[in-house]
C-alpha cells in the first residue's frame, strides 16, 4: 500500500479538506478520516457519516479537556482509547443527530473562546482525550488528528471517524487505499508523521551520562529531560548497542512501585519482567538496555496498581501495549539502536516504523 507524503495530508487539513490516514504501509492496517475540526460542515460530516460509517469523534489535547471540564467516559481508561462523555451544542441545535448539528458542535468544540457551560452531556459527539505531545506521545489516531490540525495551522481539535467496508468490519490496507483514491483524497500514514516530527521537533534533551557500578555489574546511565511533562527517564546500558551480530536486548517500561521495588508477581505462579530482571538479563548477554519512563501521573497509579493487585483473586499483569512509543522510542533512536530483541509478550505495536524501530523478536520471562 503506497501512502503520500505526509506534507500532502498537511495541506489538506490546512485547506478544510478531509484526509484518510492509515497506522501504516501494511495491508492489515486501519484507517481513518480526519479533518480539523474548525472546518467541519454539514457535506464533510455528511460524507464521513455516509461513505466511512464509523462513529464519528473528536480529538482532543487533555489540556482542553481539563478547561471543558469533559470528564472521562470510565473511570479509568489510560490503557485503551480515553472516551469522555459524548457532548452536544447547549445552543443552536435541535435533535443534535443531523449533520449540519454536530458540525456546529464540532465547531464550537473547536473555537478558543467556547467554555463549559456552551456544551451540554449527553451529547452525539464523543470526545477522545489525546495524550500532551500527540503521537510522539501515543500512536493513536486522536493525537495524529489533532497533531494535523495544529500543524497545519488551525486549531489543535481535530474530527475522526472509522472507515468501515460494506460487511461493516474495519476496512484495512488496500480496502483503505481504494476508498482514497475513489474519494480523490490525500492517504497518509501514522508512521510517516511520527517520523515527520522527530525529524523537525527536540522534544528530549541528554542530560547527563556516568558510568555506575549495580549489583548486576557496571552499566552506564544515561538521564534523559522529558521538556513535556517535565519528568527525567533513564536509561541503563551495557556493552556496545552498535556491535555487529544479533540485535540488543531491551526493555522499555514505566517504574512501577509494586513490580520494580516490592517485586510483586502479578499472575498466580507466572512472573513477569521487572527491572532487577531485566537488568540481570541484559548483564548475563553483556549487551542491551533498560529504559525506565517516568510516569507523570504516578502517585494516582501507585494507587491503582495496588487496588488491582490487591482486589483479583489471580492478579493480572500490567498491560504495557504502545508504552515503546513515545519517550521510550526517543531514547532507544538516541542510543543508536534501531532493531532489538524488546524483553515483553509479543505486542502488535502501532506504528513502530515512524520511529525506525524494529522488533526481531520478543523474548517473554520464562525463568
Amino acid at each position: 500500500m503506497q501512502t503520500e507524503s505526509i506534507h500532502n495530508v498537511i495541506d489538506a487539513i490546512r485547506a478544510g479538506r478531509i484526509a484518510v490516514l492509515v497506522e501504516d504501509n501494511r495491508d492489515d492496517s486501519e484507517g481513518v478520516l480526519v479533518m480539523a475540526a474548525d472546518a467541519a460542515d454539514e457535506a464533510s460530516i455528511n460524507f464521513m457519516a455516509r461513505e466511512a460509517r464509523g462513529l464519528i469523534c473528536v480529538g482532543l489535547p487533555e489540556a482542553r479537556c481539563r478547561e471543558l471540564q469533559l470528564s472521562a467516559m470510565v473511570p479509568s481508561a489510560r490503557r485503551r482509547t480515553r472516551f469522555t462523555v459524548s457532548i452536544e451544542a447547549r445552543e443552536g441545535v435541535t435533535t443534535g443527530i443531523s449533520a449540519a448539528d454536530r458540525a456546529l458542535t464540532l465547531q464550537l468544540v473547536a473555537a478558543s473562546d467556547t467554555v463549559a457551560d456552551d456544551l451540554v452531556q449527553p451529547g452525539h459527539i464523543f470526545p477522545i482525550m489525546a495524550a500532551t505531545d500527540g503521537v510522539i506521545r501515543q500512536a493513536g489516531f486522536a493525537e495524529a488528528a489533532c497533531d494535523l490540525a495544529r500543524l497545519a495551522g488551525r486549531s489543535a481539535t481535530g474530527v475522526l471517524v472509522s472507515i468501515l467496508d460494506e460487511a461493516g468490519e474495519c476496512a484495512r490496507g488496500p480496502a483503505i487505499a481504494a476508498f482514497a483514491q475513489a474519494h480523490g483524497l490525500p492517504l497518509g500514514s501514522l508512521t510517516d508523521l511520527i517520523h515527520h516530527r522527530i525529524l523537525t521537533e527536540g522534544l528530549l534533551a541528554r542530560t547527563l551520562e556516568k558510568d555506575i557500578a549495580t549489583c548486576h555489574g557496571p552499566f552506564r546511565l544515561v538521564a534523559y529531560h522529558d521538556t513535556i511533562i517535565n519528568a527525567v527517564h533513564l536509561a541503563m546500558v551495557q556493552g556496545d548497542l552498535s556491535a555487529p551480530g544479533d540485535p540488543p536486548l531491551v526493555r522499555v517500561q514505566g517504574t512501577e512501585v509494586l513490580r520494580d521495588v516490592l517485586d510483586l508477581d502479578f499472575s498466580g505462579g507466572q512472573r513477569y519482567w521487572n527491572a532487577r530482571r531485566a537488568l540481570q538479563h541484559i548483564a548475563d548477554a553483556g549487551r542491551g538496555a533498560l529504559v525506565l519512563l517516568a510516569r507523570g501521573d504516578a502517585d494516582a497509579e501507585i494507587l491503582q496498581d495496588i487496588e488491582r493487585y490487591a482486589s483479583a483473586d489471580t492478579p493480572r499483569p500490567p498491560q504495557f501495549a504502545q508504552r515503546m512509543l513515545g519517550a521510550g522510542a526517543q531514547i532507544l533512536r538516541d542510543l543508536g539502536i534501531r532493531k532489538m530483541r524488546l524483553m515483553s509478550h509479543s505486542v502488535p505495536y502501532r506504528a513502530l516504523a515512524g520511529f525506525e524501530l524494529e522488533v526481531t523478536e520478543f523474548v517473554p520471562f520464562d525463568r
